[in-house]
């Protein structure tokens, strides 16, 4: 720790981003960069402390405590604070493939367990990850380094997401040749089609990363739908492993009256259309428009605030995010103890967004809809909305009970059902004969990655279920080793 009383000296400082009436004019990033002394006096006020939970990783009270791909935080914080950016770049990138991803999507849940948050404002953990990877490509410190033998193994990666790419950055240093399938017709899984530009630039940022695993080596296939246009027999005769990545994108419906009406729409088939436009240089389709609509979104989380800032750049009406759950407190409850990752209240980007124009948050709590209504057309119009009580059920459970005369009507004519992920998609799946667990997903122990099928493995989503980027990326990693184990009896991976 190059200065013990540096968290005692400045204050937490992250910089404003974008005025949200400036950036909904347009799909650029809305971070903005820190000055350098103000990331030195951030990085000075981490305490090097003697168990550095940001860092641990790990699982508590069902969410993540800490770093799960266990970056070294303490040590790049210091070496920030000393000016030696180079040597923080090499320290970051020792345990994350992908720091300009994780710096700019990640939740954060090392600084939800950082120890100077138990009496302070935590340390700027993520702020300073962003910052050091975009100096390194500005030094121009970031560049291919391709292996330097080859064992002669061919692996396919499945997916071209966060956990597909990670795998296969993995496995490529690792020598062996590495071919990426990728149904789409991009590069980049969830980091391109399912994550909106204004959060994660596709040009400048997906695609400068890709470039360089290219030229390291990775072979990479658009449009190849494993089990579809790309036969499974094919993925078996020519590779000697396999590593599933292709996420968990079965979407969750919402089953009550009227849901055939037009107009009601999967949030991720809304987001990735639009950014696929945004990307080719086309209009979006009139029936996925928000333009000059009333839009409803079904879902609180990262999936919905993105709807939500999508729609407010198509020029929408008016904007409304109902959520199941109740209102989080403002903060820490006592059920919620450090170092868990803080349930607090928070605005997020979209909802800044939608607060500055429209006067106020667009998350409405303890709502469920009961029913859509159409116009003469067959387009929705309407949803029939009622609010909600979490009750504890005979079972022990908590179970949501609606609440009498508490029904409303609310106008909509774009509905985005953003309530989350079932699992995976399941003809691939079949088609290989894999083995899945009770919850849907493809049945591998975590930390050996392994299917049912001898020589095949999965990771990511597809594996564990929806979860965030960097475990992801984790599990990229992880399953890379495993699979280099498979193919070569060790591995020197990490």
């Amino acid at each position: 720790m190059g200065k013990p009383t540096g968290f005692k000296e400045f204050t937490r400082e992250i910089p404003a981003d974008r005025s949200p009436l400036e950036r909904i004019r347009d799909w650029e990033e809305f971070h903005v960069h820190t000055a350098e002394e103000k990331l030195r006096e951030q990085g000075a006020r981490c305490m090097d402390c003697g168990t550095p939970f940001c860092q641990t990783g790990m699982i508590l009270n069902g969410a993540a405590s800490g770093c799960p791909i266990n970056n070294l935080i303490p040590e790049f914080n210091d070496l920030v604070y000393r000016g030696l950016w180079r040597e923080a770049l090499d320290r970051l990138h020792k345990t994350n493939n992908f720091p300009e991803f994780t710096g700019r999507v990640c939740p954060a849940p090392c600084e939800g367990a950082c120890v100077l948050g138990i009496i302070e404002p935590p340390v700027t953990i993520k702020n300073i990850e962003f910052s050091i990877i975009e100096r390194g490509f500005e030094e121009g410190w970031v560049v291919p380094h391709p292996p330097k033998k080859r064992t002669g193994k061919k692996v396919a990666v499945v997916g071209s997401g966060p956990a597909g790419l990670a795998c296969a950055d993995q496995l490529n240093k690792a020598g062996h040749l590495v071919t990426v399938l990728e149904r789409a017709d991009r590069i980049g899984g969830l980091l391109t089609y399912g994550i909106p530009n204004m959060k994660l630039d596709k040009d400048d940022i997906v695609q400068r990363r890709v470039d360089i695993l290219a030229a390291e080596g990775i072979e990479f296939v658009t449009n190849a739908n494993v089990g579809q246009s790309y036969p499974v027999e094919k993925l078996r005769q020519d590779f000697d492993a396999v590593v599933l990545c292709c996420g968990a994108t079965q979407a969750r419906d919402l089953t009550v009256d009227g849901r055939d009406l037009d107009g009601i729409y999967p949030a991720m088939e809304f987001l990735s259309t639009n950014t696929k436009c945004l990307l080719d240089g086309t209009e979006v389709p009139a029936h996925l428009s928000a333009k000059d609509r009333h839009v409803v979104v079904i879902g609180g989380g990262d999936t919905g605030t993105d709807c939500v800032g999508t729609s407010i750049r198509h020029g929408c009406k008016s904007v409304v995010q109902l959520e199941i759950l109740p209102k989080p407190p403002a903060t820490r409850a006592p059920n919620n103890p450090w170092p868990e990752w803080p349930k607090i209240y928070r605005m997020d980007y979209g909802q800044e967004e939608a607060a500055a124009l429209y006067g106020a948050d667009p998350r409405v709590y303890c709502t469920t809809t009961k029913k859509f209504v159409g116009d003469a057309n067959g387009r929705v119009n309407e949803l029939h909305t009622v609010q909600i009580e979490w009750k504890l059920d005979p079972q022990g459970r908590y179970s949501p009970v609606d609440v009498a005369g508490t029904e409303k009507v609310i106008p909509g004519q774009l509905v985005l059902l953003a309530m989350g992920f079932l699992g995976p998609e399941k003809p691939l799946v079949e088609k290989l004969g894999l083995a899945i667990d009770d919850r849907s997903n493809v049945k591998a122990d975590y930390g050996k990655f392994s299917t049912s099928v001898e020589g095949v493995f999965a990771a990511g989503d597809m594996r564990r279920g929806q979860s965030l980027v960097v475990w992801a990326i984790n599990e990229g990693r992880a399953a890379a080793r495993e699979c280099d184990r498979f193919l070569m009896g060790v591995s020197n991976l990490p």
